[in-house]
């Protein structure tokens, strides 16, 4: 008798190992903005035998809530109210065991989804997790760099070094030529600002992916730029009291290089693979560029006219004693 109870639990394990469905593992996914209009939530069936959608009952869940249900007996399909985009991948393979569905990336929420598979007598279920992803997906879910190393490292050299060239102009300005203390306390604290801009810009985007704190540190580091601009404009009526056709020519220069970049880093930003670092490395490159010729022509043309002019207090002050000896 005892054998024969031994023979029934055997079958009766078998049996309800046969029973029970065999999914494709996919423990989680990562999902961004680069993923496209539409997601897949992936759900495959590898061990069906009726292959027939009538004898198969399908239910999706999203945090254990209903998000999607297929009743094949009906063909009536469900969906939960903040996934009416959901459809199925191929409605046609799901007798082959394909019940993923497609839904719109705006509703594909991060959280845990559930799918699970009923076939006549046999059933299953499948779990992953969807999760936000920090590296660059292209359209195919392939992990790509946003930036090349290379670019990400010329970026951040050439703005350490636009910072660093920013001060020694200030310095060598107001050392060497007539600043007012007004003016010191101006250059200074926009100093201060674009160096506070640079190094919080830099920190952001050293840390790569395609995250927000990463886009906001690119765009610390290029749209404070067009404050130089004008700085060395500013810088050049303290050296020079007309300015010279030379250092027209390099405000020129200096405001392209800010338009080449501005250009560049929206065009960065507007995709997901960019294609266009080189611009933004380019306008960059030239408003380094011009700030070191620009601190070369201050500390030699400038140093020249002054050893060749009265300084500007001295001729002013003598223009208010001649304009007392008239007045006497």
């Amino acid at each position: 008798m005892w054998m024969l109870c031994v023979w029934w639990v055997l079958l009766g394990t078998l049996g309800a190992g046969s029973a029970q469905l065999s999914f494709q593992n996919v423990p989680f996914l990562e999902i961004n903005y680069c993923n496209g209009p539409q997601f897949v939530l992936p759900c495959v069936v590898t061990n069906l035998e009726e292959n027939n959608s009538v004898t198969m009952f399908v239910s999706w869940k999203f945090q254990g809530n209903p998000l999607f249900t297929y009743d094949g007996v009906s063909g009536n399909i469900t969906k939960g109210n903040n996934f009416e985009t959901a459809k199925f991948l191929n409605h046609s393979m799901l007798p082959y065991g394909i019940a993923s569905l497609v839904i719109s990336t705006n509703q594909a929420v991060l959280g845990n989804y559930t799918c699970e598979v009923t076939e006549g007598n046999r059933e299953g279920k499948t779990r992953f997790e969807l999760r936000a992803s920090s590296a660059c997906l292209n359209y195919s879910s392939e992990s790509v760099p946003w930036f090349q190393p290379v670019e990400r490292f010329s970026i951040i050299s050439i703005i350490v070094l636009i910072v660093i060239l920013y001060w020694c102009q200030f310095i060598t300005v107001a050392q060497k030529f007539d600043m007012t203390f007004e003016k010191k306390i101006g250059f200074t604290v926009t100093g201060l600002l674009i160096s506070i801009f640079a190094v919080i810009g830099t920190i952001l985007y050293a840390q790569g992916g395609c995250t927000t704190s990463v886009r906001t540190g690119i765009g610390l580091i290029v749209i404070p730029a067009v404050i130089v601009v004008p700085l060395l404009y500013f810088l050049f009526t303290s050296v020079f009291e007309k300015q010279p056709l030379f250092a027209v020519i390099l405000l020129a220069l200096k405001a392209l290089g800010y338009v080449i970049a501005v250009a560049g880093f929206a065009l960065c930003v507007t995709v997901c693979e960019p294609k266009h670092g080189s611009v933004l490395i380019v306008g960059l490159a030239i408003i380094g560029a011009v700030a070191a010729i620009g601190l070369i022509y201050i500390i030699i043309i400038g140093s020249n006219l002054k050893d060749h002019q009265p300084p500007r207090k001295a001729v002013e002050e003598s223009l208010n004693d001649a304009k007392g000896v008239m007045l006497e």
